[in-house]
């Protein structure tokens, strides 16, 4: 019996602290009791993982739900699932693919014309680690939709907020961003050999240059923009990651990493708290880890490449030609066209845009 028993102490060691430690990186539940009646929100990718359980929360906070999801039959199972749960029956599925740009204007048409306000867009889908796959348009397919999706939709959405403010816009970061590098060279890896992670790290660093740019240009306009990296959570974000790529993993070191993570409803809770929380009105351009306001990595504080992205994203996407003189929007042909032909490196001819990978 006593040859059992330091193999069960060290077993329970490693488990107590590692339930410690998980407590502690959670962040707890978002202390803010604020609810949001009459308030209209937008999510991203809100159908399952943060997001659904972000549309969860601030619709028992009285809030109107409109869920933007590529997949809309787990869309419409996961907005009726939340009416059902929360009583709460203005929660609505529409349908928003993020790497497409025709999807994009289309949901924000949608949402214009439909939505009295918007005072909370929270651009919260994303990829992770995918292979080398493109976009629609021929973009990255992780820069494409974790950055360029959500700039696009903001920035056609953001006439909304404004008419709505003080409104909010919370973009979710990650601490991955610390070692991302914006490479104006070759955003869309067409010059250098594809390297999956660095291309999220990227894109996740575009998160946050956006924020802080799209930050000094709406000062005075009531519209905050906020960065958050929601901590480590088991989502379904994680399914190109090596965790889920062999059995040994799945079955063994899966158990022991889901100790030292936190599930999506805690994972949810920065997101909430950035929407919601009455001390955070009027603060704008922050980065924010988990509920603690933190400094980014020091290439997020570059002021003159947040700049350049903001410029070359504006083109990418086809928003000059909307704003420009003639007042015109572009009909999504032209935008993909513009997109597929803009030049990401401002010194040098853009690359040739491969077909999309399906």
């Amino acid at each position: 019996m006593s040859k059992y028993i330091l193999p069960a102490s060290v077993f329970g060691t490693v488990f107590g602290c590692a339930v410690l430690l998980k407590s502690k990186v959670t962040g707890g539940p978002c202390p803010s009791k604020a609810t949001i009646k009459g308030k209209t929100v937008v999510i991203t990718g809100a159908n399952t993982g943060i997001g659904k359980e972000t549309a969860r929360e601030l619709a028992k906070r009285g809030g109107r739900i409109i869920m933007g999801c590529r997949d809309m039959e787990k869309c419409e199972a996961a907005a009726k699932e939340i009416r059902g749960k929360t009583l709460n029956p203005h929660v609505y599925a529409c349908h928003l693919d993020l790497a497409s740009m025709k999807s994009i204007h289309q949901f924000a048409e949608r949402v214009k014309q439909d939505e009295q306000r918007v005072d909370i867009l929270i651009n919260n889908a994303g990829v992770m680690r995918c292979p080398a796959w493109k976009t629609e348009d021929g973009f990255d397919m992780q820069f494409g939709v974790n950055h360029l999706g959500h700039f696009l939709l903001t920035n056609l959405l953001l006439d909304k907020l404004k008419d709505s403010a003080p409104s909010r816009v919370i973009n979710l970061a990650s601490l991955a961003h610390i070692v991302g590098k914006i490479d104006f060279d070759d955003l869309n890896w067409e010059k250098k050999k594809f390297d999956t992670k660095q291309a999220y790290c990227q894109s996740k660093l575009a998160n946050v240059l956006f924020t802080r740019e799209l930050a000094k240009r709406l000062e005075g306009t009531g519209v905050t923009v906020n960065a958050v990296h929601p901590g480590v959570v088991a989502t379904e974000l994680g399914r190109h990651t090596g965790l889920h790529q062999s059995q040994f993993s799945s079955s063994v070191l899966s158990p022991f990493f889901s100790l030292l993570v936190k599930g999506p409803e805690l994972g949810s809770q920065p997101s909430v708290y950035l929407a919601v929380a009455e001390e955070l009105e009027g603060v704008t351009g922050r980065y924010y880890d988990v509920m603690t306001e933190k400094e980014p990595a020091p290439q997020a504080l570059d002021e003159e490449a947040a700049r350049m992205l903001w410029e070359v994203s504006s083109r990418l996407v086809g928003l000059e030609e909307e704003r420009g003189q003639t007042g015109k929007m572009n009909t999504p042909a032209e935008g993909q066209s513009k997109a597929a032909q803009a030049n990401p490196a401002q010194t040098s001819p853009a690359p040739a845009v491969r077909g999309v990978v399906a």
